[in-house]
């Protein structure tokens, strides 16, 4: 999986690199394709920010984190997209088709 990394402020080494793919290794366990995952890296102030935006089928996931710690931010972003990606699993199929279902064709059934 090629993961698109982006920093004006930190230049990216091999060891910010290695575990951004780590992170995201473990959201492969679960066996959902994620399309264009994309991390973006910034400074403000003292702390840094790390954001991460990954596709999903038919969802998007978002999620951001801060730290005075570069590997620190990165570890809380993959505990953030690891659980949205196990609501996101274990939210049953039938549930994900019925929302999207008018009230009318809920009403005609009784």
């Amino acid at each position: 999986m090629s993961i698109a990394i982006t920093s004006q402020v930190v230049e990216l080494t091999n060891a910010i690199r290695a575990r951004i793919e780590s992170r995201f290794d473990k959201l492969n366990r679960r066996n959902i394709v994620l399309i264009n995952p994309h991390v973006v890296i910034q400074k403000e102030g003292l702390n840094y920010l790390v954001e991460a935006k990954a596709g999903v089928p038919n969802d998007t996931l978002f999620a951001q984190a801060e730290h005075e710690d570069l590997y620190a931010a990165i570890n809380e972003l993959g505990h953030k997209l690891e659980r949205q990606l196990s609501r996101y699993a274990e939210k049953p199929l039938a549930q994900r088709t019925t929302a999207t279902a008018t009230p009318a064709d809920a009403t005609e059934e009784k």
